[in-house]
C-alpha cells in the first residue's frame, strides 16, 4: 500500500457544529494535511470556487444548505472523494448521500483514528484513479467509485475494506465491473463465466445476491450492483 504524503493534500471540512469542525481540523493538521473549513453547504461551495480541494468531509444535517444538496452540486464539477458525517438517526439520508455521489460515510460519534483511516483510504483510491492510464491495454485494476477489483491479485476492496469473494463471485463481478453501465442477462453471465450454454440461470440470481451483500452498504438500496428488471444485471457507473 503506497504511503500518503499528507502535505500534498487539501481537505475541506463542512460541519455546522463548531466543536466537531475544530476538533477534526486539529487532528488533520496534526497529520500534516492542509485544512479549509465551512459551516454549511453554501460556504463549502464558496471555498471550492476559491481553493483546489482533494477531499471533502461533509455533514449531512446543516442549516441553509445540507450535505446532500451540497454533494449534488459539487458532483456537477468535481470528482474528488466526499466523506459524509451522519448521526445514527440519519440512516436514510446516508444511503441517499452515497447514491448521489458521496464515497463513504462515518457515523457520529467517531474517533479521530476511524476518520483518518477513511480519509487515507479515499485519498489512495483517488490518487490511483487520477494517475491511471485509460489507454493502457494491460490495465487489470478496475475502479468504480469506492469499488476496486484487481485481476492480478484476485482482490476486491470497497472503500479500502477488503472483501472476500468466491471464485465464481469474482468472475461475475469482473465481467460486470469491466463493462460499467452495460446490462448482462443471466444467460449471458452464465455462458461467459461457466463457458457453456446456460440451462438453469437460478444460480446467477443467488451469486448476484451474495455479491451485493458483500459490496453494498445497504443491499436493499444498492449503489453498485443493480437489477434491471426483466433484462439482467449491471454495475452502475460511479464518479
Amino acid at each position: 500500500m503506497e504511503p500518503i504524503n499528507h502535505k500534498e493534500y487539501r481537505i475541506l471540512i463542512v460541519e455546522d457544529d463548531e466543536e466537531i469542525r475544530d476538533g477534526v481540523e486539529i487532528f488533520l493538521r496534526s497529520q500534516g494535511y492542509q485544512v479549509f473549513k465551512a459551516s454549511d453547504g453554501i460556504e463549502g461551495l464558496e471555498v471550492l470556487e476559491q481553493e483546489e480541494i482533494d477531499l471533502a468531509i461533509v455533514d449531512i444535517m446543516m442549516p441553509r444548505m445540507d450535505g446532500i444538496m451540497m454533494t449534488v452540486k459539487l458532483r456537477e464539477t468535481y470528482e474528488f472523494p466526499v466523506i459524509m458525517l451522519s448521526a445514527k438517526s440519519e440512516e436514510t439520508d446516508k444511503v441517499v448521500g452515497l447514491n448521489i455521489g458521496a464515497d463513504d460515510y462515518v457515523t457520529k460519534p467517531f474517533t479521530p483514528l476511524e476518520l483518518m483511516a477513511r480519509v487515507n483510504s479515499q485519498l489512495r483510491r483517488y490518487t490511483r484513479f487520477k494517475n491511471r492510464n485509460p489507454k493502457d491495454e494491460n490495465q487489470r485494476i478496475h475502479i468504480n467509485g469506492g469499488l476496486e477489483l484487481n485481476e492480478d491479485t484476485v482482490e476486491v476492496q470497497v472503500d479500502g475494506r477488503p472483501v472476500k469473494m468466491t471464485p465464481i463471485e469474482f468472475k461475475i463481478l469482473t465481467l460486470l465491473i469491466k463493462n460499467p453501465g452495460r446490462v448482462f442477462s443471466a444467460e449471458e453471465i452464465y455462458e461467459r463465466v461457466w463457458n457453456e450454454k446456460a440451462i438453469n440461470t437460478d444460480t446467477i440470481m443467488v451469486h448476484v445476491r451474495n455479491i451485493r451483500d458483500k459490496i453494498e452498504i445497504n443491499p436493499k438500496e444498492p449503489k453498485y450492483l443493480k437489477v434491471v428488471w426483466g433484462v439482467g444485471y449491471k454495475i452502475e457507473k460511479q464518479p
